[in-house]
């Protein structure tokens, strides 16, 4: 352990489960490191995550995805002068590997950690690194960030460790829900269509567990298909309308959560809610691993150097399979 580290700074930019995904080192930079001040750098539009985070001194709000969509030289100066205001770090870890998020390190300070060149896809950026850590890059993303963070503070965190942290995030709200039945969060939007389980099939799953179903959504069109839900199941009804922090203590207070590979359902695992992530063009390398928190993979097969967006094969999962997976963890039958 280095005694001069008091000022850590944390790159990982986005996306939602990503970050959900990685904030769980918090809790171990901090039993390490109780008086450094730690910094996460965030794209402004996944920093709502963060406000709840336990052991996050600051997030400081970056807006990379702007310039990348306006192509503004003058945006992109603009976020370089931010960066530079900050930059007295005495460690910058980048947990993203990307091109991108080591520049944004290397501005920081000069003691950058990250990936090494056979550890990621962009092996680029291993160029802005003082110091590297080695992984395979098809390892799963949670010991890959146990790993990147352990290396670069000296420290060890152990699979049990892992196993048994904390929640990652405090709750900010309580919801009165059904003291009766168990009750059941269903996440049916993702980032991808292919990604997506056809909303027929979640109206069966409903109907065969017979418990309080919630169903949450984001946007209209996931609003449409609950309510399409909710009209195909007596057991299924709509979540709650949630801000990011909500929906962390809204899933907190669940029995067990199913949903796609997307950032709400890694939130159960953060939070450690029983939970399936039901998985077509990824595999479970994406999600936290636990005896309660488990992956359903299709039948296809997933390059992960180069994922199939058109892969939809997530609809010839069995509902069978998936209502024996959540007796299974609610019952523990």
């Amino acid at each position: 352990m280095n005694k001069d580290i008091k000022k850590i700074a944390i790159v990982r930019l986005s996306a939602l489960g990503d970050i959900v995904n990685s904030a769980f080192v918090l809790q171990f930079i901090k039993k390490a490191y109780p008086d450094a001040e730690v910094t996460w750098i965030v794209e402004e539009a996944f920093a709502p995550i963060l406000s709840s985070a336990k052991y996050l001194d600051h997030s400081f709000n970056v807006n990379l995805k702007r310039f990348k969509k306006e192509k503004s030289l003058s945006l992109l100066k603009e976020e370089y002068q931010k960066l530079k205001k900050i930059a007295d770090f005495d460690l910058v870890i980048d947990m993203q590997g990307l091109i991108k998020s080591a520049i944004v390190a290397k501005i920081l300070g000069k003691n950058t950690h990250g990936f090494d060149k056979n550890s990621t896809r962009e092996s680029f950026a291993s160029f802005f690194y003082k110091t590297t850590t080695t992984i395979p890059y098809q390892s799963n993303v949670i010991l890959r960030n146990a790993k990147v963070v352990a290396d670069a503070l000296d420290i060890v965190i152990k699979n049990s460790d892992i196993a048994n942290k904390e929640p990652v995030f405090t709750l900010t709200k309580e919801f009165t829900l059904s003291s009766k039945k168990k009750n059941i969060a269903f996440v049916i939007g993702a980032s991808w269509p292919s990604k997506i389980y056809p909303k027929e099939k979640i109206a069966t799953v409903c109907n065969a567990l017979k418990e309080s179903a919630y169903i949450i959504w984001g946007n209209e069109k996931e609003y449409a298909d609950a309510q399409w839900i909710t009209q195909h199941s007596p057991y299924a009804q709509l979540a709650p309308q949630c801000s990011l922090d909500e929906l962390v203590s809204f899933i907190s207070h669940m029995d067990l959560l199913i949903g796609n590979d997307t950032g709400p359902t890694h939130i159960a695992w953060a939070q450690n809610i029983p939970s399936i992530t039901l998985l077509g063009p990824t595999t479970s390398r994406m999600i936290g691993e636990t005896p309660k928190n488990i992956g359903i993979k299709s039948p296809s097969n997933v390059n992960l150097l180069k994922i199939d967006k058109n892969d939809f094969s997530i609809k010839d999962i069995d509902e069978d399979h998936i209502i024996t997976k959540a007796k299974e963890l609610l019952y523990g039958l």
